[in-house]
């Protein structure tokens, strides 16, 4: 099973050592399941995950952030965005997201946003689910 993770699920992840979150993170760290991201994604892992306020709640530094994103970079399967298909959502934030599931051809876009990806989702029949649920349905 292929996944994008948004950056939400990421933090998430990172901020709290239990949850849905941090579970689909280690499925993808254990190699379980395989997960895909553009290197515009990565850069927006990275632009979050620095923000002062995931700093404090995570106890991370600059150097934890480069680590965890060296780790994804080798482990998430690299998606080339040969199109772009802006505008399609809501909230311009969700759109790399967006393009990354739609260009690597994913299964499941996990995201705490599941509204925000619709309709556009359907119109690509991509699944969007929130970590819970998709735990559930592995």
């Amino acid at each position: 099973m292929l996944i994008v993770m948004d950056t939400d699920v990421l933090v998430a992840a990172l901020r709290s050592a239990t949850g849905a979150s941090r579970a689909v993170y280690q499925l993808l760290r254990e190699k379980a399941i395989e997960g895909a991201a553009s290197v515009a994604l990565l850069l927006e892992y990275e632009t979050v995950l620095l923000r002062e306020e995931h700093l404090e709640a995570t106890g991370m530094d600059r150097d934890d952030v480069s680590l965890i994103l060296d780790e994804l970079a080798v482990i998430l399967r690299p998606v080339v965005p040969y199109f772009q298909w802006r505008p399609m959502l809501s909230d311009p934030d969700d759109e790399r997201v967006f393009e990354t599931a739609i260009n690597g051809q994913v299964d499941v876009l996990v995201t705490f946003n599941v509204r925000d990806y619709f309709p556009a989702a359907h119109r690509f029949n991509l699944a969007v689910l929130r970590p819970g649920e998709f735990l559930r349905r592995l």
